[in-house]
């Protein structure tokens, strides 16, 4: 009993970062099935409401996550290019990158650095930890000997994966990207989204659709991110007295503290109806939440 009470207690302390792993999971479930007959105008239109739900989300995250999310979205641009488009290592139904991929990977590391830092992964970082590990490996072995497209790829980036959980230094974060990246790999393929093919086209390996170990590349992301978030800051300090820049930052903190109100008036208005599962424990801290857009 004390140990489902401090989950509820960990699960509410964990609000904000499980309502964007929530709202990043739901939504590109929505997207995708709609992807399925859409045509590029209806691409294009998700691809807007994408980058508007990521550039949200970012007004509540630090200065170095907006870098991060930024070169993480950078990067996997041109990775899906690279992949997709030139090497032809998976296929999108249109033989496109849809417009809602950059913003969707933006979201998608977003999220994985969400539930890595939340109180729900972090308290209870064994069972996550070891759930990975098992559900990784069963899939790794099933896509090796039993899938009727066997995937010896996916059970070597799983290998990768493995190792790099254990010595890299964001075992949180990758064990976030597993679950949102394992979650749309499946849904993705399976509504026809994007395809993967059967042979790699650099090692020549076998390659499930999709690959076990899929995870992996999102260790590499992070990895970039982390190397490079501190030289964007350190670019954006050094334009930051430009009177466009300057307008824009103010722009974004204006536009936050009325994002802020308008979240305070709602919670006043709504908390003495919300079951308390759904409460944090000691409330929302809006100074906390505004105190981020200082100067870091």
């Amino acid at each position: 009993m004390n140990n489902i009470k401090s989950i509820g207690v960990a699960t509410r302390n964990s609000y904000h970062d499980l309502l964007i792993a929530f709202v990043t999971a739901s939504s590109a479930w929505a997207c995708l099935f709609l992807d399925t007959d859409s045509s590029l105008l209806l691409q294009n239109s998700m691809g807007v409401c994408a980058w508007a739900v990521l550039l949200f989300f970012l007004l509540f995250e630090t200065r170095l996550v907006q870098a991060q999310i930024l070169v993480a979205v950078a990067f996997a641009t041109v990775g899906e290019y690279f992949s997709s488009v030139y090497m032809e290592g998976y296929t999108y139904r249109l033989s496109n990158v849809p417009a809602f991929v950059p913003p969707g990977h933006g979201l998608v590391y977003l999220t994985a650095v969400a539930l890595g830092r939340s109180p729900l992964f972090t308290q209870y970082r064994s069972w996550v930890l070891y759930f990975a590990i098992i559900s990784g490996s069963v899939w790794a072995l099933w896509g090796v000997l039993y899938a009727p497209q066997k995937d010896a790829y996916g059970g070597l980036l799983f290998l990768i994966f493995l190792v790099v959980l254990y010595f890299g230094r964001s075992t949180m974060v990758y064990l976030g990207a597993y679950y949102i990246t394992s979650y749309l790999e499946w849904v993705g393929t399976l509504v026809g989204t994007w395809q993967w093919t059967a042979i790699d086209p650099i090692f020549g390996l076998t390659q499930g659709n999709p690959p076990s170990g899929v995870a992996t590349w999102y260790c590499l992301v992070d990895a970039i991110a982390l190397s490079c978030a501190p030289l964007v800051l350190k670019c954006f300090n050094t334009v930051s007295h430009w009177s466009l820049i300057k307008t824009f930052a103010a722009l974004e903190e204006k536009l936050f503290e009325i994002v802020c109100e308008r979240i305070q008036s709602l919670y006043d208005l709504f908390v003495p109806h919300i079951p308390m599962l759904f409460i944090p424990e000691n409330g929302i801290d809006f100074e906390r939440l505004k105190s981020l857009k200082r100067p870091q």
